[in-house]
């Protein structure tokens, strides 16, 4: 007799489940993550955070560690251009300001393109220029420090570490020129700060030293072909740029610390404007201000915000970051200050992060920056829903240009990421659409990587590659 055993439809369940999950996305990504990646020399000390995310189905593909937390780099510029798109409206503020028939008022906005070199169109100098009043500056709502939290010190004499001011000029930076034809020196702008030549005869390059506490500069001779340098300068809040504005307006800016009585402060200075009347009492101006609004003030606009937020980004401009993020700060809150505008977010617009990061500083020099991956998508999805995502492929850099000028030139027009570096630090977070037409949204967070950075990245675009062909 023949003996006939029914199968065990459980069983039968078991094994199509296990089938589903060895054939499934995330189950084939993480496979590929973990030979392209995980398993390459260099990284098993590291820590990585991986998310990919569908926002069509609004899932996630994949994660490997997405819900920890890293340090991210310039990837922490993602924050501060959502708060720019969201805040900052269609034009920049050049500045605000109050005049009588003698005195002109000016209260910095925190535009860092007044008489930057890469912005030709200058209509806050223009109006500077035309004007017959005596001009003052003042810095009442400045509320900040020159340096952000967990900035390394010495780091101070170097282009990409300019100082965060109020009203800045010329990007907070002194270029210095050597000419081999006159043997001469030069500076733009022209300055009369002190200027020393180093006696060390076994320095043979070019270079600068500003003094640490003062703007005193060392120049090193050096020798061969024409070379230049940018230095950052102290900025005294207001002080140097008044300084500066002298020479380049043809007539002098007076720096205050209060508004003038006549603007509606308190304060009375020994001004041309010190006789005329202005309706709107003191405290009355400074509770206004407090609260982000400024009565009696006019605005000069400077530029459309793109234009500010692509170089921002394409460049990755830490000066750029740290002044949009003061500039919302001002809009928003009526001074600039970063935690407090950045505790803001975080309590507002911001409060349904993943996890909640900690947020110190608007470009993201700082080490005491941590985000998790998953903060990076949920960021990315925002802006794409909020300000659209042709918007944000025109802003963020593309392969084979800006940051990403070396890495993904065949997915030129497919990819547009960006991308953050630090020593041990390799951060990529941004938009991917692949060959099916399919977008999906990412973030590669890197800490303690030991190895060559180059070959990593080259690795990050390999995964990227393959996301993009397979999926």
């Amino acid at each position: 007799m023949k003996c006939i055993t029914k199968p065990y439809p459980g069983l039968a369940l078991l094994l199509l489940c296990s089938f589903l999950q060895a054939c499934s996305p995330g189950r084939q990504i993480g496979q590929f993550t973990d030979k392209a990646l995980l398993r390459q020399p260099g990284m098993s000390a590291a820590q990585v955070g991986i998310s990919l995310y569908d926002p069509a189905t609004a899932h996630y593909v994949y994660n490997h560690q997405g819900d920890k937390y890293f340090i991210p780099a310039s990837n922490t510029k993602l924050f501060s251009l959502y708060a720019g798109l969201k805040y900052l409206g269609d034009s920049l503020v050049g500045m605000r300001y109050r005049e009588t028939d003698t005195a002109l008022l000016i209260l910095p906005s925190g535009d860092p393109t007044l008489l930057h070199p890469a912005f030709p169109s200058q209509p806050v100098i223009d109006l500077l220029k035309k004007t017959p009043r005596n001009i003052y500056l003042a810095d009442v709502n400045w509320k900040d420090r020159p340096l952000g939290r967990g900035w390394a010190w010495d780091d101070y004499n170097d282009d990409y570490n300019s100082e965060r001011s109020p009203f800045p000029v010329y990007g907070n930076l002194i270029r210095w020129v050597r000419d081999s034809v006159s043997s001469s020196f030069y500076s733009i702008p022209d300055v009369d700060w002190e200027v020393r030549f180093t006696t060390d005869t076994l320095k043979k390059v070019f270079s600068v030293q500003r003094d640490f506490n003062k703007n005193v500069f060392t120049i090193t001779e050096g020798s061969g072909r024409n070379r230049e340098q940018d230095v950052p300068f102290i900025t005294e809040g207001v002080a140097s740029a008044a300084l500066l504005l002298k020479d380049t307006i043809g007539k002098a800016v007076t720096a205050v610390s209060q508004l003038p009585h006549w603007a509606g402060g308190g304060a009375r200075n020994a001004s041309g404007g010190g006789s005329a009347s202005v309706a709107t009492g003191g405290s009355g101006v400074a509770a206004a201000l407090s609260k982000g609004r400024f009565p009696g003030f006019r605005v000069v606009y400077s530029r459309p915000v793109d234009s500010l937020f692509r170089p921002m980004m394409y460049h990755s401009d830490n000066f750029f970051a740290e002044q949009t993020l003061l500039m919302v700060s001002n809009e928003r809150l009526g001074i600039m200050n970063d935690s407090r505008i950045i505790d803001t977010l975080l309590r507002s617009d911001l409060k349904e992060l993943p996890q909640r990061p900690n947020w110190v500083d608007g470009c993201g020099l700082s080490r005491n920056d941590w985000f998790s991956p998953q903060d990076f998508i949920w960021i990315l999805d925002k802006m794409r829903n909020e300000f659209g995502l042709e918007r944000m492929k025109r802003i963020l850099p593309t392969g084979g240009t800006g940051t990403l000028v070396s890495y993904y030139r065949q997915d030129s027009g497919y990819i547009f990421a960006k991308t953050g570096s630090l020593s041990g630090v390799v951060a990529l977070s941004g938009y991917l659409i692949t060959k099916k037409d399919h977008l999906y949204l990412f973030s590669v967070l890197v800490n303690n990587y030991t190895g060559n950075g180059v070959t990593l990245r080259r690795n990050i675009e390999k995964w990227i590659h393959n996301i993009r062909d397979t999926r």
